[in-house]
């Protein structure tokens, strides 16, 4: 007889739950060891004992000097070598052996903590993947590896941005390019238990902070308001595909060095000369920093916000072809809304809040090539019915720009030659 579907999608839960709840679990720990013990030793500790303050230009060179060297030996001689490069694949790429995992998230502990411009989605992904078919075959042989790979990255996915919702979004750009029998929702169920799940725990453990920016009221709009947007998410587009064009040129200039422990030094170095350009405002992931630009703006001159978007867009295309292990998306969406804050800087007669929620459209879809997950977190950082209409519209002239463009992705990674000690 055959299985009832209801009854096949509730036997689906319990990996979907372990898969949430341990994927969010790795997240929360590997936050509360980069973001909250080591950054207040490496911003707040060392500093002051040494007789520097903590946004002390010399001080942000020498932390992502050093971050470049840790990374670099992390890279070059511990087991795993920290699984793949992420400037050589994609965020949704192959599983790695778990015995990658180790030194996967030692690299981008370093990272986040001495404030490489990188977000953690990446190394996250891809650990959590690694451990959910590893040990979820154990637990559940009958849960194939492609379907606790599905699950820990739909969980991690939730657990990242606090909700199922970009989950879903981000998995239905995939499962619309694959065939099956099953209804769409079908497939979606156990993935969304886990990003359900994922995004519960991370929010009950951790500090329950939001995306959302606290800008102006957006006033309404009117027909020139949408060909502003139109065109400020088309250029912010634009951007976002120069820096895909540069990316692998770079790429193929950093790894002229051959080695990657001397390519990750070379690009803490880099780091550290921009980061000391642009202060603290430009290092991290970027999530904070945007809430600070949010309370300055407006008493930031064009010229110093045209400085901060360059700089963090190099710093971020640095950190990506350098090996540093980590994601592009929340630096994009700080770029996004920096550009965003410079467009109204230049044109203080469109609104804020519709500069700011359309340049991140178009640079996060230029540099992810995801137009939901775009319009997500455009729409978190202006949580507006109207931003939200208006950026449904606007994503369509944005992808004409993008698609079928090469994506943020290089060649092929440098070899890494074991250890003999």
């Amino acid at each position: 007889m055959t299985e009832l579907p209801a009854r096949k999608l509730v036997k689906q839960l319990i990996p979907a739950l372990l898969a949430g709840v341990g994927s969010a679990l790795v997240l929360v720990l590997m936050d509360l060891i980069a973001e909250t013990w080591l950054h207040h030793l490496i911003w707040e500790t060392l500093p002051s004992a040494l007789g520097f303050t903590h946004d002390s230009r010399w001080w942000i060179f020498i932390v992502l000097t050093f971050a470049g060297v840790a990374v670099g030996l992390t890279v070059w001689l511990i087991p795993g070598h920290a699984g793949p490069d992420p400037a050589t694949v994609g965020l949704m790429h192959a599983p790695s052996p778990v015995s990658t995992v180790p030194s996967l998230l030692l690299a981008a502990i370093i990272g986040l903590a001495c404030g490489v411009s990188l977000g953690p989605e990446f190394p996250i992904l891809g650990a959590n993947v690694s451990l959910a078919i590893a040990f979820g075959a154990r637990m559940l042989p009958q849960v194939t590896s492609s379907q606790w790979a599905g699950l820990a990255s739909a969980g991690t996915i939730g657990a990242l941005f606090g909700t199922p919702i970009a989950a879903a979004l981000m998995l239905t750009e995939t499962l619309a390019t694959q065939k099956s029998d099953e209804s769409l929702w079908d497939r979606l169920f156990a993935p969304l238990a886990a990003a359900a799940a994922g995004g519960l725990t991370a929010l009950a453990l951790s500090s329950g902070g939001t995306m959302s920016m606290n800008l102006p009221a957006f006033p309404g709009l009117r027909l020139p308001g949408f060909l502003a947007a139109f065109a400020i998410a088309m250029a912010a587009a634009i951007v976002g595909l120069a820096a895909t064009w540069v990316f692998p040129r770079l790429y193929r200039l950093f790894h002229q060095l051959r080695h990657p422990f001397v390519i990750l030094v070379a690009g803490g170095v880099c780091l550290g000369l921009l980061g000391a350009l642009g202060g603290e405002i430009t290092l991290f992931k970027g999530l904070e920093q945007m809430q600070e630009l949010a309370t300055r703006y407006s008493s930031e001159s064009a010229g110093a916000l045209a400085a901060i978007t360059g700089i963090k867009l190099l710093a971020l295309l640095v950190a990506g072809v350098t090996g540093f292990r980590g994601g592009k998306i929340f630096p994009a969406v700080f770029i996004g809304a920096a550009f965003g804050f410079l467009v109204h800087a230049l044109l203080p007669s469109i609104p804020v809040s519709l500069t700011v929620a359309c340049s991140v459209l178009g640079i996060t879809l230029a540099i992810t090539r995801s137009g939901w997950i775009s319009i997500f977190v455009a729409a978190a950082l202006v949580p507006n019915p109207v931003v939200l209409m208006v950026l449904a519209i606007t994503v369509l002239p944005a992808w004409l720009i993008v698609t079928g463009r090469p994506e943020m992705i290089a060649g092929q990674p440098v070899a890494v030659t074991p250890s003999r000690a």
